[in-house]
């Protein structure tokens, strides 16, 4: 299996953390993984996208041009990657903040208002961990476990006491799908 990712915000919303999560855990369960960070002029509040790709078989390139899922967090962001979702690809939207809509009808979009649920768990920051729980479950091509486990990896010492807060919002997202996607 392929799985070829697009994560899409700005900067100082997760969009890269997201994206070493999904790296090292695909790496812990054993398959080939690259991780292409992409940043506007400014880091915070500036665009920032990464690419994602994981796969059973060596990865060829880690540019990634018509990703099979898009993880967006701002009206930008939409705008750019929204055309480029390969026919069967997958969008899921933070609706907290993206007010754009789609047209296509052949792609399959997820709307989740993540800023407002990860305001509901006490910290708007966690919005990216909801939309990353939301894809696991929908594309259980990476675990839910691995991604925990790489928590602190990715999350600086400093951070280590959000890893619960992390967590509980991952879950939030993958029950997300099963209460609202059918």
């Amino acid at each position: 299996m392929l799985e070829e990712i697009i994560i899409a915000g700005f900067g100082g919303q997760g969009v890269m953390s997201m994206g070493q999560l999904l790296a090292y855990a695909g790496m812990l369960e054993g398959k080939h993984v690259s991780w292409l960070p992409s940043y506007g002029p400014e880091q915070r509040g500036g665009t920032a996208n990464c690419s994602i790709v994981v796969s059973d078989e060596p990865v060829g390139s880690p540019v990634v041009s018509r990703p099979s899922t898009a993880i967006i967090l701002n009206n930008p962001s939409f705008e750019k990657f929204e055309p480029h979702i390969r026919p069967g690809g997958l969008l899921i939207l933070n609706s907290s903040l993206v007010t754009r809509i789609t047209t296509r009808e052949d792609i399959k979009v997820i709307e989740v208002q993540a800023t407002h649920v990860a305001n509901e768990l006490g910290n708007s920051k966690v919005a990216n961990m909801i939309l990353l729980g939301t894809y696991l479950a929908n594309v259980p091509f990476i675990s839910l476990h691995s991604v925990v486990q790489s928590l602190n990896k990715v999350l600086s010492p400093e951070k280590n006491h959000l890893i619960e807060l992390n967590i509980k919002a991952l879950e939030k997202g993958a029950t997300f799908v099963l209460e609202h996607i059918s």
